[in-house]
């Protein structure tokens, strides 16, 4: 309840800030005809986007998703179980940004770079391609259940390339294959390095709206593996420049190891996590 009042106290003020993400999201660079504004939001739903945060601007993010609606009322449809993530991220560069995270799921934290490679030009290079690589540290590992338990088992790698291109004014698609490196795995079987395809798209609604999807094909997961691809859909809203994002999707943790490797819904079972995202841009 503590997380939710905090997250109700914050939203007034992202409001207010409002004009200033407006100027960020308009300042998109447009020289020697780039293409821009290919998303809008930094991630699709749970996949990282191929935007990034420009030069000097440090964004505050707080990302929420409850539990599973399964229950029903018995737990609020997930308000029980809800975990949040806090991260900054800084832009060094238009083409280079930095970020760190704490999430209450697992009690992890995060550290990443996201570096954009090529840009799509009108009449020109067909894709936008950006690198994203993240380390996490999981510190929800509890010693008197694993007795054997090192620092390094806490410890995830993810590294991705975003491959995007914008058809239109209306449709953006994403490809991101993915690569995660967990030291410590949950199920015997499982290799520690996975591979995951991901795929993700966007298209515009209306000025305002956006209906947005990804979805992460796991290339080798453990046969006794209980987890399951990541499926999200959502929705963008843009109100005055500040992009808001509500989405439902299977799986609960936000950093891409938990995500891509942890996903637990089911969403056949209607066995799903409801979520969105807020965001507040200081001009450095």
């Amino acid at each position: 309840m503590k997380k939710l009042i905090l997250i109700l106290l914050l939203f007034p003020y992202t409001l207010l800030a409002q004009d200033d993400l407006l100027n960020e999201l308009e300042s998109d660079i447009q020289e020697d005809n780039y293409v821009s504004s290919t998303f809008k939001g930094l991630k699709i739903v749970n996949f990282e986007s191929t935007k990034l945060v420009n030069k000097r601007n440090l964004f505050f993010i707080v990302a929420h998703r409850f539990g599973s609606v399964e229950n029903g009322i018995d737990d609020f449809f997930g308000l029980d179980q809800a975990v949040t993530q806090l991260k900054f991220i800084y832009g060094i560069s238009d083409a280079v940004n930095i970020g760190i995270a704490r999430s209450s799921f697992q009690k992890t934290y995060g550290g990443h770079i996201k570096y954009r490679l090529f840009r799509q030009k009108k009449n020109g290079f067909p894709l936008t391609i950006v690198g994203y690589n993240l380390l996490t540290i999981n510190t929800g590992l509890e010693k008197d259940q694993l007795p054997k338990l090192e620092f390094n088992n806490r410890l995830s790698y993810v590294s991705q390339v975003l491959i995007a291109r914008k058809f239109g004014k209306r449709l953006s698609l994403e490809l991101a294959p993915s690569y995660l490196h967990e030291n410590f795995v949950r199920f015997d079987d499982q290799d520690n390095s996975q591979f995951i395809m991901g795929v993700g798209g966007r298209y515009k609604l209306t000025k305002r709206f956006s209906l947005n999807v990804d979805y992460g094909y796991h290339l080798n997961r453990s046969s006794s593996s209980a987890f399951k691809n990541p499926l999200s859909i959502g929705v963008d809203i843009e109100t005055g420049g500040h992009v808001f994002q509500l989405h439902f999707t299977n799986a609960q943790p936000m950093f891409e190891n938990g995500f891509l490797g942890q996903a637990s819904g089911d969403w056949g079972d209607g066995d799903f996590f409801f979520g969105f995202n807020l965001s507040r841009v200081f001009d450095l």
